[in-house]
């Protein structure tokens, strides 16, 4: 009985140090490598992607390795990054922004790309539905509906009451709020003035234009230039004592008045967890589009008491973040 015990003993510790030695000599944990693209240099990507990232077990210096790649509002740089992630080889390219789910597509690459934030993917002819995007490319959708650049007007109109005469940075497209704005308008009795900017040395005359049309407040669309050049944006809107409305928190951050939308960090947040299916084996083509759900209003008090504008307690309460 001993001698057996003591066999079975002498075979446990056996393999207890067989299974070591093998643990040991298995190689480490192979680290994914990820390509971020993004139309113009900003935080809220990166901080919300990662935070993803980490809640599903990848840390950046351990099992991630982060490519950042940001066009700093030039839209023309956009296919030579791309080209630089490609010749990276890395696993996966997420994408931020419209122009740059636009330039994975021309780039025809096999490499799985998960959109971080776009307008309408089917509108731009980058996935073939929602449901089932077909291809390489899948991700979330940033849709700005009717109503919701309604919402734009309402809450505007809210904390400008007499704003009658209104003005919009941005560019008409398939993917822009412009043209829902100017329906809604409609029935909220405002004029609408479009001034389009395509070059960021164009933005000195774009308020002076707006000035002479004597707007009396401004909505600036989310644009990848817009977001380039935002502390110049709201530095003008200061300086030509505009109201503004934002379709990302980003510019209230940087003094703007008022944002409402959805907010980029949840979207980067969520697009870790399409990285994480993918580099798990899931197919891109499979993984339907999901649209954004959490919206946010921010307001910046202390932009409105420069501008002697009175935010309604009403419009304060329903505030997601107050800066003061």
């Amino acid at each position: 009985m001993t001698t057996s015990r003591g066999v079975f003993v002498f075979s446990l510790v056996l393999a207890l140090l067989a299974g070591s030695r093998s643990s040991e000599a298995q190689p480490p944990e192979r680290s994914a490598r990820i390509g971020l693209l993004a139309p113009a240099s900003r935080s809220e990507d990166v901080e919300g992607f990662l935070a993803g990232m980490r809640d599903l077990g990848y840390i950046e210096g351990r099992n991630l390795v982060l490519e950042y790649r940001a066009a700093g509002g030039k839209i023309e740089r956009l296919d030579d990054l791309l080209a630089e992630l490609i010749r990276l080889k890395v696993d996966v390219i997420v994408t931020g922004g419209t122009p740059a789910a636009l330039a994975a597509k021309r780039a025809r690459t096999t490499i799985p790309v998960v959109i971080g934030a776009m307008g309408d993917p089917v509108e731009s002819g980058v996935v073939a539905s929602l449901a089932r995007p077909g291809g390489n490319i899948t991700g979330l959708s940033l849709v700005i509906s009717e109503g919701f650049a309604g919402k734009y007007l309402e809450l505007l109109r809210e904390a400008v009451p007499k704003a009658s005469r209104v003005a919009i940075l941005g560019r008409p497209s398939a993917n822009s709020p412009v043209q829902a704005m100017e329906r809604a308008a409609r029935s909220f009795d405002i004029r609408l003035q479009l001034v389009e900017v395509d070059q960021p040395d164009r933005l000195e005359g774009a308020f002076a234009a707006m000035a002479a049309q004597q707007a009396a407040a401004l909505i600036v669309t989310p644009s990848p230039l817009n977001l380039a050049h935002r502390d110049r944006i709201v530095s003008l809107a200061a300086k030509h004592r505009l109201p503004a409305m934002y379709g990302l928190t980003a510019f209230v951050e940087a003094g703007g008045l008022m944002a409402y939308g959805a907010s980029l960090r949840e979207l980067y947040r969520r697009a870790a967890t399409y990285v994480d299916k993918i580099l798990k084996g899931a197919k891109p083509a499979e993984l339907p589009v999901e649209q954004a759900t959490k919206f946010e209003l921010v307001i910046n008090l202390n932009t409105a008491r420069a501008l002697g504008l009175a935010i309604p307690p009403a419009l304060r309460l329903r505030a997601d973040r107050v800066i003061e």
